[in-house]
C-alpha cells in the first residue's frame, strides 16, 4: 500500500510559560469540549520549524513585504549610491507589473513597501541586484525623469522568474502570490493549533524590577508590571501530503525525502520563542507517533474532547487516550494505514495502536522514512 500522507502526532508538556501571545498578551486559548485550554497558534510553531528547517538545509528564505530596500541594502554595499539603488529595487516592482504601498503621509522610510508580502529564498535578494548591475544606464535616465515611467526598465521574464523561485521550506509550506503568476505554490504541510488535553487556567505574575542607579529617598522599584502564563500538556499535530510535495518538486523524490525527513525532525526539536527568556520552556516531546496513510490525513484531536481529568499530572494518562482512540479509530475506519511507529520518554505502558515502538526519535524518523520509500539522511542526527 502505498503512502499518500505522513501524520505525525505529539504530546508534548510545557511548564509555567506563555510561548505564543494574544494581542493583551496573554497565553492564547481556545474552549474545546466546554473547557477553555491553552492554544499555541500553528503559525507561531510552523515559523520556528521553518527556520530550523532552513537551517539544516542551509536553504535560507524570506517573508517581507521590503523587498524594494532589501535590494536597495545589496546594492549599496556594491558602491551604488542611495538614490540610484532605491530607484532599482523600485524597478524591481514595477517591471514585474506589481505595485508598491502608497506612502503615507510623513513616512519617513525612502524605500517603499511592496503591496504583498514576498516569500522568497534569500539568494533571491543578490539575484535581484545582479539583474539591475547590468541595467544601470536606464536606471539613471529613469532617476533624470520628472515623472517615473510606469513601464519598469528591467527584464520582466528575468525578474519574474528570480521573484517566482523556491527554496524547500517554500515547497513545503507554500506559497501565497496570486499578484505574480505562477508565483503561487500550494502547501504539502497542514499544521494544527496545539492545545491543552486538559483545562487551564492562565496565571498572572506581579513582577517588580530593581533601579541600579538609586536615589536616597528610593524604597521601591524601577518599574512595576504583570505577566501571564500557563501550563499544561499539548496535543500537537501536522500532516504532510506527499503527492503535493513531489508535484512542488516536479518530482525529485531524493529531495522530497529530505525534506520529510527534516520537517519530521524539526516538529520533534523545536518550541516557540515567546517568552523564553523568562521561562527557559525548553521541554521534549514524551510522545511522538508517526503514520503513512493511503486515503487521508486524520487528527486524534477528537481523543481529548472531553478533557483529561487528573490531580497527579497529565502526560501519562494522555498517552493512554490517544492509544486507546486509535483502537477504535483502527476499528471502524478502513485499513488504509500502511506503517506506523511512535517513540516517546517514560513509556509505562504499551501503546500497540499506535505502531511498532522505536527507542529514539531519529530511529522513528529513520524507520518512518525508510517504510515509505526513502531513508533519514542527515535528519536522524
Amino acid at each position: 500500500m502505498k503512502a499518500a500522507y505522513i501524520d505525525v502526532h505529539a504530546l508534548q508538556t510545557l511548564p509555567y510559560s506563555n510561548t505564543n501571545r494574544d494581542d493583551l498578551g496573554s497565553p492564547k486559548t481556545v474552549v474545546f469540549g466546554g473547557y477553555e485550554r491553552t492554544r499555541i497558534s500553528s503559525q507561531s510553531w510552523k515559523r520556528v520549524i521553518r527556520h530550523e528547517v532552513e537551517k539544516r538545509l542551509g536553504d535560507p528564505a524570506v517573508r517581507t513585504r521590503r523587498l524594494v530596500g532589501a535590494v536597495a541594502e545589496e546594492l549599496r554595499g556594491r558602491g551604488w549610491d542611495d538614490g540610484p539603488a532605491e530607484e532599482a529595487g523600485r524597478q524591481i516592482i514595477v517591471s514585474a507589473g506589481m505595485k508598491l504601498e502608497s506612502k503615507k503621509k510623513g513616512q519617513q522610510d525612502k524605500a517603499q513597501d511592496t503591496s504583498v508580502l514576498f516569500y522568497l529564498p534569500q539568494a533571491a535578494i543578490s539575484e535581484l541586484a545582479d539583474v539591475v548591475s547590468g541595467h544601470a544606464e536606464a536606471i539613471g535616465e529613469e532617476i533624470a525623469k520628472k515623472k517615473p515611467s510606469k513601464q519598469g526598465v528591467l527584464p520582466t521574464d528575468e525578474v519574474t522568474q528570480i521573484l517566482r523561485s523556491r527554496s524547500g521550506t517554500i515547497n513545503l509550506f507554500g506559497r501565497m502570490l496570486a499578484e505574480l503568476p505562477g508565483g503561487q505554490v500550494d502547501g504539502a504541510i497542514q499544521f494544527a493549533h496545539a492545545f491543552t488535553v486538559h483545562g487551564t487556567a492562565v496565571e498572572t505574575d506581579f513582577f517588580t524590577a530593581v533601579d541600579d542607579i538609586p536615589r536616597d529617598d528610593d524604597h521601591g522599584s524601577g518599574h512595576m508590571n504583570v505577566g501571564e502564563f500557563s501550563s499544561g500538556t499539548f496535543y500537537r499535530y501536522a500532516n504532510i501530503n506527499l503527492a503535493q510535495l513531489l508535484d512542488n518538486l516536479g518530482g525529485d523524490e531524493e529531495t522530497a525525502r529530505e525534506l520529510v525527513a527534516q520537517f519530521l525532525r524539526a516538529f520533534i526539536v523545536t518550541v516557540p520563542t515567546g517568552k523564553q527568556n523568562a521561562t527557559g520552556a525548553q521541554t521534549v516531546p514524551e510522545l511522538v507517533h508517526v503514520s503513512a496513510r493511503a486515503d487521508r490525513p486524520v487528527s486524534y484531536a477528537a481523543a481529548f474532547e472531553e478533557p483529561i481529568q487528573s490531580a497527579a499530572g497529565f502526560a501519562a494518562r494522555a498517552q493512554t487516550r490517544m492509544d486507546s482512540y486509535a483502537e477504535q479509530l483502527n476499528r471502524v475506519w478502513w485499513d488504509s494505514t500502511s506503517t506506523a511507529f511512535h517513540a516517546g520518554i517514560n513509556l509505562d505502558k504499551e501503546l500497540p495502536n499506535l505502531g511498532s515502538r522505536v527507542e529514539s526519535y531519529p530511529g522513528l524518523i529513520s524507520s518512518v522514512l525508510e517504510n515509505t520509500g526513502g531513508t533519514a539522511g542527515d535528519a536522524s542526527t
